[in-house]
């Protein structure tokens, strides 16, 4: 044998005449390593020797077992151990839990496919129920927050507050401004191709001060800000439920929903009204640049027609979507990042679920103001 070269010892099979019948001697290694190259002449030959009636088998002389070895010989042996057998006390444990595995009930198979649609109708309503139950408390938990601050004003988290404030608001002023003033560009250049054709080019300004201050300001900057700051909390606060950093606040006695939730809460209810009037202003001016060019509106007579064209209630509806939305983006964020559990698969599909259910509810609560303020400044 070469130095250094590892020598496998092979699987042995002995058969005997003794007594009338047959006697298979096993011996050898009866490991996956040396079975797996030789699992085709070794299952002929025990299959042989199976067949045979009478045949005792002596496993005394195995030097090495594992579930390989004993699974070969497990269904050699038809999933039951022979009544005429020598096995070491070690070995036969390893039996004993294949015979065990067997007598395990089958897992259930799936139902019909005419019931299949019932049971997960009825786990997504209860997944639901869940969702629902643990946001109301935890809207139920913030507003608590707030009537303790209310009694004790020391104790606002001042810091933790001015920390959101910084990154969802002053953060977000770039990002925000570039596609307010994308889309102004866009709405107006779309608008005045048509507008053109029938000589009302001055309507331009109504188009863009109602659509932009009413209705696509707000909804645009809560989808802009579900997708940054929204992501941002629900992954911080995973991280904190992954590292164990929640479990210790409660530990040292810290309320979690005061250090943690309710400033994410307060910081958005402050900043979305004032991001919707920095990006509502980036859209006009857009919109203006667009008008100037494709119809030669000058911007003295923009913003001079622009009061008159709308009126002074769809700033405050802007204002209230704004506080709206970014409380409902806060409270969905933070559902999302309490609820994750301690790995990482959970905390990325958390993630995920918060900004798409933020963007729903969003949209969802935008049709909820169309419908109540429909009578409210368009005259």
């Amino acid at each position: 044998m070469k130095p250094g070269r590892r020598f496998v010892r092979r699987a042995g099979i002995a058969s005997t005449e003794q007594n009338g019948g047959a006697v298979a001697t096993l011996s050898g290694t009866w490991t996956l390593a040396v079975v797996g190259r030789e699992i085709d002449a070794l299952n002929a030959e025990l299959a042989a020797l199976a067949k045979r009636a009478g045949t005792s088998w002596d496993c005394t002389g195995i030097e090495a077992f594992d579930s390989a070895g004993a699974l070969l010989l497990w269904r050699t042996w038809g999933r039951r151990l022979p009544g005429a057998i020598s096995l070491r006390p070690e070995h036969r444990r390893i039996f004993e839990r294949l015979a065990a595995a067997d007598q395990c009930p089958a897992p259930a198979g799936e139902p019909r496919l005419s019931y299949a649609w019932i049971r997960k109708l009825g786990d997504g309503a209860f997944k639901l129920q869940a969702h629902l139950v643990d946001f109301v408390a935890l809207t139920g938990q913030v507003a608590l927050n707030l009537v303790y601050l209310c009694r004790h004003p020391a104790e606002l988290p001042r810091r933790e507050i001015s920390a959101n404030l910084f990154k969802a608001g002053v953060r977000a002023m770039p990002v925000t401004a570039l596609v307010g003033w994308l889309i102004g560009v866009v709405l107006s250049y779309l608008s005045s191709l048509q507008l053109r054709q029938f000589g009302a080019d001055v309507f331009i300004i109504n188009i863009l001060g109602l659509g932009i201050i009413r209705e696509l300001g707000p909804l645009l900057v809560a989808i802009l800000i579900a997708g940054r700051t929204g992501s941002a909390m629900t992954a911080q606060l995973g991280v904190m439920r992954v590292t164990e950093e929640i479990d210790a606040l409660n530990v040292m006695g810290v309320q979690r929903s005061l250090r943690l939730i309710f400033p994410k809460v307060a910081a958005l209810a402050v900043v979305m009204p004032l991001l919707v009037v920095w990006t509502t202003a980036a859209a006009l001016l857009g919109g203006m640049l667009a008008a100037q060019i494709q119809l030669d509106i000058s911007a003295p007579f923009f913003f001079q027609t622009l009061p008159k064209a709308v009126p002074i209630g769809n700033v405050w509806i802007a204002l209230s979507k704004g506080l709206v939305f970014g409380i409902a983006v806060a409270l969905v964020a933070c559902h999302f990042g309490m609820r994750v559990k301690p790995n990482t698969e959970s905390l990325s599909a958390n993630t995920t679920s918060s900004v798409v259910t933020a963007i729903t509810v969003v949209i969802l609560l935008d049709a909820v103001f169309a419908i109540v303020t429909r009578n409210v400044g368009l005259a």
